[in-house]
């Protein structure tokens, strides 16, 4: 009899166990909405640094190397194509109306330079060279460009 009340149960039980897993798969479908965002940040330009400092220059002479990093002040990379350069003033001791020296007794050479790199978020990051500076030899009296300091515009894109 022990055996008969086994089996009934064990039967039983097994029923039982089937019905609630055929339940666990059962499920409601019901329909919805609704909506969401997402907003993109925004950068700052990047500063272009020189970190050559060419002396020395003289009418005719040879071209002096251009080159430098990058202050990137955003929280990512940014993407640079390339470096260009403009000659925005000349400044010096001997300059006046008698011996002037402007931008037109100096040369860029190699700009805009290449760069087509990601450049990391941080100070003095990444490079860019390939550029030089000359001054000319106008043919002309230069002494207005003895010791003058030609100060550099940088821009990127």
């Amino acid at each position: 009899m022990f055996r008969k009340f086994n089996r009934k149960a064990a039967i039983a039980i097994g029923a039982v166990l089937l019905l609630t897993a055929a339940g666990a798969y059962a499920y409601w479908t019901g329909g919805g909405s609704g909506t969401g965002s997402a907003a993109t940040g925004t950068t700052v330009g990047i500063t272009v640094t020189q970190t050559t400092t060419p002396t020395g220059l003289y009418p005719g002479g040879p071209p002096a190397a251009l080159a430098g990093k990058f202050n990137n002040t955003n929280a990512g990379p940014v993407y640079v194509n390339d470096v260009n350069a403009t000659i925005s003033s000349v400044t010096g001791p001997n300059i006046d109306a008698s011996n002037p020296c402007t931008a037109d007794d100096y040369q860029l050479n190699g700009f805009p330079v290449s760069v087509d790199a990601q450049v990391p978020a941080g100070t003095a990051q990444g490079n860019w060279s390939g550029a030089s500076i000359q001054l000319l030899n106008t043919g002309t009296n230069q002494d207005g460009c003895k010791g003058a300091t030609v100060n550099l515009a940088y821009t990127s894109n």
